[in-house]
């Protein structure tokens, strides 16, 4: 077993989903960031990057929609979805404005009989028009 990295539009083949849950092994998607990879794999368990939507508008709501879709689509690309995840950390610009219409998103998104755990706290953002950054953690399916 040996650490791997991928291009982005990289699909996790059955092989590799196997290969990611059974050995110690890194698998590394979307490493064309210098910064950091958007998914990394380990053990079966499936890491996404932080995901931010400033580009979605001053919307507390639009912005949350576009970071789960991006989650969305990087949890399939690794092979798995949201019915298997673990873990939610959301940060928010401005937990008193905007929790409440966050909260209504997450809610339409997440999957009633898997519900992750989650924290979501008050941070300062990288640019002033992000108002939410959410990142997801869940396992390959088995």
């Amino acid at each position: 077993c040996s650490s791997s990295s991928q291009k982005p539009s990289f699909t996790m083949t059955r092989s590799l989903r196997l290969l990611a849950r059974r050995c110690s092994s890194i698998v590394r998607l979307g490493t064309d960031d210098p910064r950091m990879s958007k998914v990394v794999i380990h053990r079966g368990v499936v890491y996404t990057s932080g995901q931010t939507a400033a580009d979605a508008g001053d919307c507390v709501e639009k912005q949350t929609k576009s970071c789960l879709a991006k989650i969305d689509a990087l949890l399939a690309e690794a092979g798995t979805s949201k019915s298997n995840a673990l873990n939610a950390t959301i940060w928010l610009k401005d937990i008193e404005a905007d929790f409440k219409r966050m909260n209504g998103v997450w809610i339409e998104w997440v999957e009633a009989d898997n519900k992750p755990t989650r924290a979501t706290v008050q941070a300062a953002m990288a640019r002033p028009s992000i108002l939410v950054e959410i990142q997801v953690t869940a396992a390959l399916p088995e």
